[in-house]
């Protein structure tokens, strides 16, 4: 997909953007889903299609594994992306999804499912210090909605939080919604399971992080709370917001439909608050903001300490995400919006929401991402550049690319009508983009691109292609690609 860059001011963190494009069911994909590098103009670095657009790729971002880069993402089909009328609540995932872990050289390295009768989930996927996966999944428990207001014979989504050995796929940890969290507190109301196949969606857990003290930090959508929970004991030691808050939220420092609950200095959590909207019938509570909170845990309050609003304001109906990048800008995904932001560290309000407003693009269309990440990233695939030549008036123009490449700071053309004795054509020309055109006035029969890096190193050598011989007035330009 292309993007629009709204704005690009000085002050944002170094680093290449991550995102995994689709969009939902009734609406027109622009380009292909799948999960996606950009430079910060815009300009992609990889890309790895995905087969139909009714597959997609979530929470696409850089972690560590081993001590090494790795790239990792869930992939699957999201319910309500496929059909007008889904079996499963919105948002939730098909059967058959599964998390991937793929190293430097874009090589899928792990594969890892749910256990206990659970499906991966599209919300969250961490790699712990501990080098163990820490996940979130979820299945649908037949349930007895009636004393909630639902029907009798209905299921509840039943959101789980699992920690694997990624070397043995040993389960070491389980904690389970339903065990934990009354359903009855949850602020979808149970009647909306009649236009969800009978399924009442009344958790939507979408975060979980672990605390250095054997806690959890996890955000349950709709129950517009956050909750810390003890990993030893499973119990939930505080609940911020809900319908049984321990703490007194100070005005303008509320949030709703939340996601993205993540531990920050000092007392402090920060989240994406989506402030809208279970469905088209519900008002939304405000514009979706970046929001971090301090907790004061002795007179257990809670009070805003930075927002994070866009300009425009949005009104965000799902999804996003809050990141904190290396000289502490705030990266944020609006989710169900079509837009990625940074902003400077202190933040701004809906007075003058251009304050501390870096950087800002825009997706096509209603092309979305469920999360967006700024990442330091040195990518190295296994396959060759690719060549493309096509003759024009003038002499040819040698065509130069190399998906997920990070490091090409140029390329050096090579030709002759000899294919076993082919020579360095002019000089290295600066990479200017994804692909990078080289106009050449003379013309051999053959032709070949190195890629160089900034110290002039040859990285990789493309494919040899032999130059289409004449023109054709009446056609496209002939070309010649080997991928």
């Amino acid at each position: 997909m292309k993007v629009h860059i709204n704005q690009n001011r000085p002050g944002t963190a170094p680093g290449l953007i991550f995102t995994a494009p689709y969009t939902a069911f009734g609406e027109r994909m622009i380009g292909q889903t799948g999960a996606l590098i950009m430079d910060q103009c815009g300009d992609p670095v990889w890309f790895r299609p995905l087969a139909n657009r009714y597959i997609q790729n979530t929470d696409f971002r850089v972690q560590s594994y081993r001590g090494r880069q790795v790239l990792t993402m869930w992939q699957g089909t999201i319910s309500g992306t496929q059909s007008a009328n889904p079996d499963l609540p919105a948002g939730d995932p098909e059967p058959g999804a599964f998390f991937q872990i793929l190293d430097s050289h874009y090589r899928v390295i792990k594969k890892i499912t749910a256990g206990e009768g659970y499906t991966a989930d599209v919300h969250e996927f961490t790699i712990t210090r501990r080098n163990t996966a820490l996940f979130t999944a979820v299945k649908q428990v037949p349930a007895d909605l009636t004393p909630y207001g639902g029907p009798e014979k209905g299921y509840i989504d039943d959101y789980s939080i699992q920690e694997v050995d990624l070397e043995t796929g040993e389960l070491l940890f389980f904690w389970n919604t339903l065990d934990h969290i009354n359903p009855a507190d949850s602020m979808l109301p149970a009647s909306s399971a009649s236009s969800t196949n009978n399924i009442w969606d009344c958790y939507h857990l979408n975060s979980v992080e672990g605390g250095c003290d054997g806690t959890l930090l996890v955000s349950m959508r709709n129950m517009w709370a956050i909750y810390q929970i003890d990993k030893k004991t499973g119990a939930v030691q505080w609940q911020l917001g809900g319908r049984k808050s321990d703490f007194t939220i100070a005005p303008g420092s509320g949030f709703s439909w939340q996601h993205d609950a993540r531990y920050r200095w000092g007392s402090r959590i920060s989240l994406f608050d989506d402030a809208c909207c279970a469905s088209e019938n519900d008002p939304p509570q405000g514009q979706s903001r970046g929001l971090i909170l301090y907790l004061d845990f002795q007179r257990k309050t809670a009070k805003a300490d930075r927002t994070y609003y866009h300009a425009p304001g949005l009104f965000a109906a799902s999804q996003g995400n809050v990141q904190q990048l290396e000289n502490c800008n705030q990266f944020i995904g609006w989710g169900q919006e079509p837009y990625l932001s940074e902003f400077a560290q202190g933040g701004n309000t809906t007075v003058n929401p251009l304050i501390n407003f870096l950087y800002d693009v825009r997706f096509p269309n209603q092309n979305i991402s469920y999360r967006s990440f700024k990442n330091r990233w040195i990518g190295c695939p296994l396959c060759p550049p690719c060549i493309a030549v096509r003759r024009n008036t003038c002499g040819v123009t040698v065509y130069a690319s190399w998906n997920g490449a990070t490091e090409v700071a140029a390329w050096q053309v090579y030709s002759g009508c000899d294919r076993a004795k082919l020579s360095p054509v002019g000089c290295c020309v600066p990479r200017s983009g994804f692909e990078t055109a080289i106009p050449l006035k003379c013309a051999g029969s053959f032709y070949r691109v190195a890629a160089m890096d900034a110290c002039g190193k040859v990285l990789g050598t493309s494919c040899i292609v032999t130059l289409p011989k004449r023109i054709s007035h009446n056609k496209v330009n002939p070309l010649e690609i080997l991928i």
